[in-house]
């Protein structure tokens, strides 16, 4: 089975290298392809740059165990008793730095191994999971984040998206907190003529808004969907609560998740982005509508303060005023403003901030 899997999300690698002995890097990742978020693009790409630049990597995803559907998620696999699998497979990878991902099974599996043996890791934090879980069950905050510091707070050093999540989880006691960037694919999301915009969206009533991302209860879709707007909307993704979104919003056109370039077609063909999400840590999706020339209407939470300024998005608790004022914003700001954020600063800080492993 091969280690790693190229980008699925972008239609050629973003040319990358470093003056800098190969390093073996093994990623420990409960997302991982055929998922479809942010998550997954940020990692089959950066792993692609990684790789290219002589650095080898070995990823340790769902694909290589005994799965079953998490609970509420079906299209999203869980490992099943991963403990003794995943020690087996960090040995044979012999790494000379360890990255878990995420907190998941395959995650938990590595931050034991790692723990009991002494080894060295870092961690990475892309999901806001004690709200998540909050939204669906009654678990207090305070315990889930309390697990959280313990997985992290294990590590040389926790990478996170923002500033502004940088020191919420700094006043939340969690240690070694570092950012770490994102890039954006700005050959493949880019302004398009007519004639090169999705077919099935050239028609629609305008202005058209958009949004792209997983229909679940944590992305706040129908918080989008409830708006009183002119126009068309339109939503881009799968996802557990599709089929009630559909029967609940008859008048939406809702297109299925799409990617690389009939995703960038979508984008083009949209008027504005919105991005309804109150718990994403970044929100890729944004840097990606602002390549693709769209400005942004969103909440002022943590992923659009980081990411948006005046120039290219607005922010108000009221969303609706957010959109309006949105649709103001020349197109020819955003794409300037989604150029500063390429990928190589992304994959250097992720290089810097990986810890040597003497002994697995």
């Amino acid at each position: 089975m091969p280690d790693s899997t190229a980008p699925k999300y972008a239609d050629a690698v973003p040319e990358f290298s470093l003056g800098r002995p190969p390093m073996r890097i093994t990623l420990v990742t409960d997302a991982w392809t055929p998922q479809v978020n942010g998550v997954v693009r940020t990692w089959t790409t950066i792993i692609a740059m990684l790789e290219s630049s002589g650095h080898t990597v070995t990823v340790i995803a769902p694909e290589r165990f005994r799965t079953f559907p998490c609970p509420g998620y079906p299209e999203i696999p869980l490992a099943w008793y991963p403990l003794h699998k995943v020690a087996g497979m960090i040995r044979d990878s012999r790494p000379d730095a360890i990255h878990i991902a995420t907190e998941g099974p395959i995650g938990l599996a590595a931050r034991i191994h790692c723990g009991r043996k002494g080894l060295p890791f870092t961690t990475s934090y892309h999901t806001k999971f004690p709200e998540y879980l909050h939204a669906r069950l009654p678990v207090p905050l305070a315990w889930s984040y309390a697990g959280m510091r313990w997985f992290h707070n294990g590590g040389q050093g926790m990478l996170v998206a923002t500033e502004t999540l940088r020191r919420d989880l700094d006043s939340r006691g969690f240690r070694h907190v570092r950012r770490w960037t994102r890039g954006v694919d700005t050959a493949l999301f880019r302004p398009r003529p007519y004639e090169e915009q999705a077919e099935s969206m050239r028609d629609l009533p305008r202005p058209i808004a958009v949004c792209v991302g997983r229909a679940a209860v944590e992305k706040n879709i129908g918080a989008f969907l409830d708006l009183d707007l002119p126009g068309t909307k339109v939503v881009v993704g799968d996802g557990p609560q599709l089929p009630e979104l559909k029967r609940r919003y008859p008048d939406v056109v809702f297109v299925g998740a799409k990617h690389g370039e009939e995703l960038a077609r979508h984008y083009a063909a949209a008027d504005v982005f919105v991005f309804p999400s109150r718990t994403d840590t970044f929100g890729l999706v944004m840097l990606e509508a602002l390549a693709s020339g769209l400005p942004v209407a969103a909440y002022p939470v943590t992923g659009p303060l980081d990411v948006l300024t005046p120039a290219v998005g607005r922010m108000d608790e009221d969303l609706r005023a957010a959109v309006q004022a949105a649709l103001d914003i020349p197109r020819e700001a955003c794409r300037a403003h989604a150029l500063e954020n390429g990928w190589d600063a992304c994959a250097r800080q992720l290089l810097d901030s990986l810890v040597t492993v003497t002994g697995s």
